[in-house]
């Protein structure tokens, strides 16, 4: 996870999953709007988890 993702999860939670898919998604949103350490906590973990290819 580069610098920028880890700003972008902070300034705006679901833009730094934008990459992960449809799911990741809506589930960082969700957070978000329940609160905003959620979804960033969200966001950063998500984030730097590596993709199962």
């Amino acid at each position: 996870m580069g610098c920028a993702r880890v700003i972008l999860a902070i300034i705006f939670p679901p833009l730094a999953v934008l990459d992960k898919g449809c799911g990741p998604i809506i589930m960082v949103s969700f957070l978000t709007l329940l609160g905003y350490i959620p979804g960033l906590i969200a966001a950063i973990i998500m984030g730097s988890a590596k993709d199962e290819d």
